[in-house]
């Protein structure tokens, strides 16, 4: 249920996450209760064995085996507390790092798309300076074209004056 969890939407995989993690934290409370209970029941019994005895000595290691079991039920849950905290830790670890990769995705795109609108315009420049060059180009040839159709002009009156005043 996590990995489907995790693989899901985000808008949809963080409400799920916490369901999941309260169930998990529901049946761990759940656990540990029976646990509770079961060792409750189990050292009731080794109790009442040890009791029905009725020797001096035997209440004496029934002590000491009471003390040592008690020290090592407190052990075993603080370790079990110390696994649960590091298995939390390490489920906000791995959502941390799912999210991480999501926002690097998200960059990627991103810079795809830079790129992509980058090379576009690059294209829309290189087009532009084609146009400009040819227009560059056909301004100078007119140029040319209009001064020598002055020069001829030119020519032509004074050819036109010159016989004109010549007669």
């Amino acid at each position: 249920m996590d990995l489907e969890a995790r693989s899901l939407q985000p808008n949809v995989k963080a409400v799920l996450l916490a369901k999941l993690r309260e169930y998990k934290s529901d049946l761990n409370k759940l656990k540990s209760e029976h646990k509770r209970l079961a060792s409750a029941n189990s050292n009731q019994a080794a109790r009442d064995d040890l009791l029905e005895s009725g020797m001096a000595d035997a209440m004496s290691v029934s002590a000491n085996q009471r003390g040592r079991l008690m020290m090592s039920t407190e052990r075993l849950n603080e370790s079990s507390d110390r696994i649960k905290e590091s298995r939390r830790t390490m489920l906000e670890t791995e959502e941390l790092g799912v999210s991480i990769l999501q926002d690097l995705h998200q960059q990627r795109q991103s810079l795809l798309h830079a790129n992509d609108t980058l090379h576009g315009v690059d294209d829309n420049i290189s087009k532009s300076k084609k146009i400009l060059t040819n227009m560059s180009r056909r301004m100078s040839r007119n140029k040319w074209i209009i001064s020598s159709i002055i020069v001829v002009l030119v020519v032509a009156i004074a050819l036109i004056l010159y016989f004109k005043l010549s007669k």
